[in-house]
């Protein structure tokens, strides 16, 4: 059975910096791509970040590049969502997914499996 569990959200200042977390178990972490994936209330589910099975490939937003950034431990089949700079607009449920293609796409229909989310509040 395929788990992944968001961690780290929480209530920021804007300005302000948070890390989330994502464990994975039940599959081939290694070789998955992984991506992050926001929704703001009453807002259509958007593309964060995205890292390849080797992390030889990174993709982010518009509106997150030189702010977040994504990485991963393969061996703790982990995969990080570092938020800096966070603004009132960043506010939303986080969520990661996983995609065994290892594409590190933008597009949620890659990814097959998803976490619940962990929320993200930034104050301003």
């Amino acid at each position: 059975q395929v788990q992944l569990v968001e961690s780290g959200g929480g209530l920021v200042q804007a300005g302000g910096s948070l890390r989330l977390s994502c464990a994975a178990s039940g599959l081939t972490f290694s070789r998955c791509a992984m991506g992050w994936f926001r929704q703001a209330p009453g807002k259509e589910r958007q593309f964060v970040a995205a890292i390849t099975w080797g992390s030889s490939t990174t993709n982010y937003a518009d509106s997150v590049k030189g702010r977040f950034t994504i990485s991963r431990d393969n061996a703790k089949n982990t995969v990080y969502l570092q938020m800096n700079s966070l603004k009132p607009e960043d506010t939303a449920v986080y969520y990661c997914a996983s995609d065994w293609r290892g594409f590190g796409s933008s597009r949620e229909y890659d990814y097959e499996y998803w976490g619940q989310g962990t929320q993200v509040t930034v104050s301003s």
